[in-house]
């Protein structure tokens, strides 16, 4: 039985007229689409606390809108920004790591912890630990620390729903309650910008090209994890954790019209599949509302117009991100912390031209071989592995400038 559907029977808080809702991370692509859901439905939720990493400006607005009780800054300099945007509002201000994750604490019946990369570990297990209805969009709390957080999940009750579209799809779609019958997860990817780009083109990718995805509208930092493919490496470790699947049985298939988001293969020779337009509120929506559904101003797939879906094998030599990522699994312990902060460290350098767009993995792969393995018993141990992963690949960083 899955993580997340393990804890789906659990007994959530009981949820009142309106949904009381938070939203950590709420100035990105994901919290931006999630609000817009809220605010269609106003029926239907009551923000209680928002959070953004360091636009203040837009988080005040949103706070405003949405008429939030609390809005968070994480970074303390905007702190003075947050407070006067909101002067007058009644709104309460806060801003700094302990902030937070004193916002993801908040009494609430549903949380979005939708905070980009390893700085969303700490909120998203605070949030976890209030035993309620979690949107999971940062794949990273799972990727560096999955053993300690499904074991909160199993602790707490908490009812783990995915966001990512890939991971939705296969909550939709596996019968958890009959195991035995699963034969395999396949995780469907668009390939990227560079799908049939050679290494030597791959070599001159500039930020600009990178960060151009060709079906969806996201982060900077996933759309660079999109181009190198890492963005599957990451959602292959996620898949395991939540499904309770072994790596080898977790596939990859490049899908470029993104419509197929993931399939289930069963013993039998079925295979169930979730399709939809290339949109993130779909996936948003389907957890917003769970366990009943919600309309989603989406477009309606129409797959006569579309005409022809194509797959294909992905391709580890262009892309080493895929291969890192099993690595990593097979290795264990502290291996998949070290790839995600490597990772993390040798994007932010790609998109200040820094390093080249090959020269992403190459860090990733130099971190990963170069650190000793470690054991992950706390969440210090999480933290410790992802302070010497950064350290390190700065340090390759500079002898590559």
């Amino acid at each position: 039985m899955t993580a997340s559907r393990a804890s789906s029977e659990a007994t959530p808080r009981a949820v009142t007229a309106k949904r009381k809702v938070s939203v950590l991370g709420s100035t990105g692509s994901v919290g931006q689409s999630t609000l817009d859901l809220i605010e269609r439905n106003p029926e239907s939720f009551e923000v209680v606390a928002l959070t953004a990493n360091g636009n203040a400006e837009a988080l005040a607005a949103q706070a405003c809108k949405l008429d939030a009780k609390l809005a968070v800054v994480a970074d303390e300099a905007a702190y003075g920004s947050l407070k006067a945007a909101l002067s007058g509002s009644g709104i309460e201000a806060a801003a700094g790591r302990d902030a937070l994750i004193a916002a993801a604490e908040v009494p609430a019946d549903w949380i979005m912890a939708a905070i980009v990369g390893a700085a969303g570990m700490e909120p998203t297990l605070a949030a976890i630990r209030q035993g309620v209805a979690v949107g999971l969009a940062n794949k990273e709390t799972l990727v560096c620390a999955g053993a300690l957080i499904t074991q909160e999940i199993r602790t707490s009750g908490t009812t783990l729903l995915p966001v990512d579209s890939e991971h939705n799809a296969i909550f939709q779609v596996l019968d958890a309650e009959r195991r035995d019958g699963v034969e395999r997860l396949v995780l469907t990817a668009s390939g990227g910008p560079f799908r049939s780009f050679s290494k030597a083109q791959m070599a001159a990718v500039t930020p600009a090209q990178a960060l151009n995805h060709p079906n969806w509208d996201m982060g900077a930092k996933i759309s660079i994890d999109s181009a190198t493919m890492m963005n599957k490496g990451l959602e292959l470790i996620e898949a395991v954790h939540l499904f309770d699947m072994p790596e080898s049985r977790v596939d990859i298939l490049v899908h470029p019209q993104s419509v197929i988001h993931s399939m289930v293969s069963y013993v039998d020779g079925s295979v169930l599949a979730q399709l939809g337009v290339p949109d993130m509120r779909t996936p948003i929506a389907y957890t917003l509302a769970w366990p009943d559904r919600m309309p989603a101003p989406v477009d309606r797939l129409d797959l006569a117009k579309i005409a022809e879906l194509s797959f294909e094998a992905p391709d580890s030599e262009r892309f080493p991100a895929l291969r890192l990522a099993r690595e990593a699994l097979r290795i264990g312990g502290d291996a998949p912390t070290i790839l995600n902060a490597a990772n993390e460290i040798a994007v932010a350098s790609f998109l200040k031209n820094a390093i080249g767009f090959l020269e992403i993995a190459e860090i990733v792969e130099e971190t990963l071989t170069g650190l000793p393995n470690g054991r992950l018993t706390s969440l210090e141990d999480v933290v410790a592995a992802d302070n010497a992963a950064r350290r390190y690949a700065l340090g390759l960083v500079e002898q590559a400038a």
